[in-house]
């Protein structure tokens, strides 16, 4: 989840890579898997699809236990809000999930109105972004 990331777990990120745009999406769920390499686009194993993963610098090391790397990864489930609008997250987000137009390498991104299905912000009204309710 990612309240349960911390900044060191993620301090030797180098790059975030997107597997699509990011922007039609109001949040991305976020986790920490257990992967084999620094880099590339890791096995993905669960429902739904992988919307990107963050790349490791070489300065990374890996589990002595397990030899895997401790490396985010972006996910949906078939039932998130880009899916289903009206869905069980029309108006909430799962706890793991973050906007990802606040991600970047080693920052662990957080939740914002827009992903939570809210209102908008002030600010947003003013800049005359609207949120798809």
């Amino acid at each position: 989840m990612s309240s349960l990331i911390t900044e060191d777990e993620i301090s030797h990120e180098t790059t975030l890579v997107w597997l699509e745009d990011v922007d039609n999406l109001d949040y991305v769920r976020q986790s920490l898997d257990r992967l084999p390499t620094r880099k590339g686009r890791p096995a993905y194993h669960r429902d739904g699809r992988m919307v990107g993963y963050a790349l490791l610098g070489p300065t990374a090391k890996a589990s002595r236990a397990s030899g895997t790397f401790r490396r985010r990864v972006f996910w949906l489930l078939p039932h998130d809000r880009d899916s289903e609008p009206e869905g069980l997250y029309a108006k909430s987000a799962p706890a793991e999930a973050v906007d990802p137009r606040t991600l970047q390498a080693r920052v662990k991104g957080y939740k914002t109105e827009r992903s939570e299905g809210g209102p908008p912000s002030t600010a947003m009204q003013k800049l005359g972004i609207t949120l798809p309710l």
